[in-house]
């Protein structure tokens, strides 16, 4: 097989069927392309649903769907579909991992193939994700670090300025360029990735997976590119209702993924120092907000990037938990 993409569903089947359905315009140009499904234990009809679509839309000759009983996160949904397919007679060249809540443009997968075909170096490219009316969303950027925390906390113009060569989220390029890290809406891997690095992290759950990734197949010799040729669309923060236009409050799990980042990649020293410069950005955030600055942090922000820091909960790598705030 050439091409497996993976889409892992939970809680909005209405908009995976969407996202076959862009699929589907592709099919004709990509013959060696599967799509897998994995509807990732949501527990009411969805199942049901996307199975419907697939039959009903003649999609079965190349779209497949697995149902778990359990979610477990995009992690682990796309891992038991990866691990499969890896060990099948016929494993894939590449894997496209793809989230629901998107919608692909004409010749998406193909312009990321071709990039990958061209560049045999590269392990992962990254998709340009666009709202629905073209407008760009970041999807290329830095690897995080303790003055990338305090630059992206504190949002002031002239310590970003300061600060330019850390900034986590860059402006978006119209070109095609190398990044840290892009973001796992919509990425590319090549199965050398997989087999020499190992799969997903289960244990982050969600959120901070696609950086982790990225950071080990760097370190592995694996360059990660951004190919803006691929257009998706994003409509951001279905599944777990986070936007950045409209910011909920942030779960325990989103604070607790990037705790396992920093101690797992970054050691203690690392983690102290992200989170002292992530709470030292906040607190001058809060004062901004005191002197009349429009707030548009998710609420209770502050507390709970101290509740959750290392220095309340330890040093020790732990095991994302799902769970609410």
């Amino acid at each position: 097989m050439r091409l497996l993409i993976i889409i892992v569903n939970y809680r909005v089947a209405h908009l995976t069927i969407d996202c076959l359905h862009s699929i589907s315009n592709e099919i004709p140009s990509l013959p060696w392309c599967h799509v897998a499904v994995c509807e990732n234990g949501t527990g009411d009809d969805s199942a049901e649903r996307i199975k419907r679509a697939i039959k009903d839309n003649d999609w079965d000759s190349w779209c497949s769907l697995t149902v778990l009983d359990t979610n477990l996160g995009f992690t682990g949904g796309n891992d038991v579909i990866i691990r499969h397919a890896l060990g099948s007679d016929d494993p894939p060249q590449y894997f496209v991992l793809l989230n629901p809540d998107t919608v692909v443009r004409p010749n998406a997968f193909r312009a990321l193939i071709d990039f990958m075909d061209q560049h045999q170096n590269v392990g992962i490219a990254g998709s340009r994700l666009e709202d629905p009316d073209g407008t760009p969303q970041c999807s290329a950027f830095r690897f995080p670090s303790p003055l990338g925390e305090f630059e992206a906390s504190i949002n002031l113009g002239v310590v970003s300025l300061l600060l330019d060569r850390w900034v986590v989220a860059p402006a978006v390029s119209d070109d095609t360029c190398e990044a840290g890290w892009v973001s796992g809406a919509g990425i590319i891997v090549r199965r050398e990735v997989f087999s020499g690095i190992g799969l997903l992290d289960e244990d982050y759950f969600t959120y901070y997976e696609d950086v982790d990734l990225c950071f080990n197949a760097r370190k592995a010799g694996w360059s990660v590119w951004y190919v803006p040729a691929s257009r998706v669309v994003h409509l951001v923060g279905q599944s777990s209702g986070i936007t950045v236009k409209m910011p909920n409050r942030q779960p325990a799990y989103a604070f607790e993924a990037r705790r396992r980042y920093f101690l797992k990649n970054h050691g203690p020293l690392g983690a102290a120092l992200a989170d002292f410069g992530k709470i030292l950005g906040l607190t001058l955030w809060r004062l901004r907000v005191l002197l009349g600055k429009p707030d548009f942090m998710p609420p209770h922000y502050l507390r709970d990037s101290i509740r959750h820091s290392v220095f309340l909960t330890g040093f020790r790598v732990k095991n994302v938990c799902c769970r609410s705030l």
